[in-house]
């Protein structure tokens, strides 16, 4: 399992606006950027338990999450 830090804030890549469109919450967004660091995948989705499977599956860092609700 990823190493997992929960943080206050991330940004959004997903808006209520785009709710409507998504009936079934099936909608997973994604901004990989590279740099002098490495990777960083930014996640996010209707469905976190989507962006977990993915980022378990992907590997190769520390996972950080932020709580909604």
């Amino acid at each position: 399992m990823t190493e997992r830090e929960f943080v206050q804030d991330l940004p959004d890549l997903i808006d209520a606006t785009e709710y409507p469109a998504h009936p079934q919450g099936r909608l997973v967004r994604l901004r990989i950027t590279v740099d002098e660091n490495g990777v960083s995948v930014l996640a996010d989705a209707f469905r976190p338990l989507e962006v977990e499977r993915l980022m378990d599956e992907l590997g190769g860092g520390p996972v950080q999450q932020m709580l909604c609700g």
